[in-house]
């Protein structure tokens, strides 16, 4: 049965793995609405037919009003968007949801500028901890810091998400037909183990829960398996890039031990990560706890896991034929009060 005090609640992104692990944490304890631009995104099988709904690009200039339109006429009190390219722009629109008793789970536009800049994302958080050296490129001037990086080293576009345009590079004369225009970044290449932190903070701001994760398996950059670490280290970490950034629901700190065993940032995601069903058979349900904390629910101040790992698979889905790709599209609000 239901849980009413958490309402209806509409997750976009349903094809990919973030989305779907908010929905089964969800699923018994909320009306859930999918939304995907796939009419075969998986997630949108996990909710009934009536409440399954195509939305154009999360980059399209009318996706924010259509998503309005499609929260209003489902009766949303909660709207979570999973997909990097839709963060911004629906985090700006948070008064135009909030107008409508609608609130959004998703970061600040200021947290969210900060972790999509790296560039200003380890400037902002070499205050408290590690980060790798990096040196933005904006002269030619700047080949001899990237060569006191060593060799090799890494460079990734400043601005962006997803991995995009990441590459490690052998010698700083392979930069030679590089950008100089200061959207490029060069970044010292860390040996050692790679951790992914979810963290949990309130609403308001203070963290309740660090989860260090250890990717043992990527498979096309999603890890497949994999284990909780308990590491009160990799904890603090996580913590304190939170904090810095302000967050004030579900991210995701990158990091990679340096050669002397030391973790050092690689980037934060400012949204729920793909393999947040890790955390959750840790012990801790993020996405119901996010949830329920957007909502007043009263979060703990500390919150223990336990150490367990998990190896993932894909799971089938089978659906009445007359439901497959018969999915509705979603309609901006201009059309819906002149239709």
């Amino acid at each position: 049965m239901n849980d009413p005090q958490l309402g209806t609640v509409l997750v976009t992104g349903a094809g990919g793995a973030a989305a779907v692990t908010v929905l089964r944490s969800l699923r018994g304890h909320a009306q859930l609405v999918a939304a995907d631009m796939d009419p075969v995104a998986v997630g949108l099988y996990l909710t009934d037919a009536s409440r399954r709904l195509l939305l154009p690009r999360g980059d399209d200039p009318e996706f924010v009003d259509t998503l309005l339109a499609a929260a209003i006429e489902h009766g949303a009190d909660v709207v979570v968007p999973t997909v990097d390219v839709e963060l911004r722009d629906v985090s700006a629109a948070r008064d135009r949801f909030a107008a409508h008793g609608i609130a959004l789970l998703v970061e600040s536009v200021e947290t969210l500028d900060m972790c999509l800049d790296k560039w200003e994302l380890m400037q902002a958080c070499s205050r408290v901890v590690r980060v790798p050296g990096t040196v933005l490129l904006r002269s030619r001037a700047d080949l001899d810091d990237v060569r006191a990086l060593g060799e090799p080293f890494i460079v990734k576009p400043r601005r962006g998400a997803g991995g995009r345009g990441f590459r490690i590079v052998a010698s700083v004369d392979d930069l030679e037909d590089a950008e100089f225009d200061g959207s490029i970044i060069a970044q010292e290449l860390l040996p050692g183990a790679e951790f992914s932190i979810d963290v949990l903070a309130r609403p308001g701001g203070g963290v309740v829960a660090a989860v260090p994760r250890r990717r043992d398996k990527v498979d096309s950059g999603i890890a497949v398996a994999g284990r909780t670490v308990a590491d009160l280290v990799l904890e603090s970490f996580g913590r304190k890039v939170a904090e810095v950034i302000g967050a004030q629901g579900v991210v995701n700190v990158q990091a990679k031990l340096d050669a002397s065993g030391r973790p050092a940032l690689l980037e934060v995601n400012a949204r729920f990560p793909g393999t947040m069903a890790l955390t959750q058979a840790a012990g801790i349900d993020m996405p119901l706890l996010a949830v329920q904390a957007l909502l007043g629910h009263p979060l703990p101040d500390h919150m223990d896991y336990r150490e367990v790992a998990v190896v993932r698979h894909w799971e089938d889905i089978a659906v009445p034929v007359e439901e497959y790709a018969d999915i509705p599209s979603a309609r901006p609000r201009a059309q819906l009060v002149t239709g």
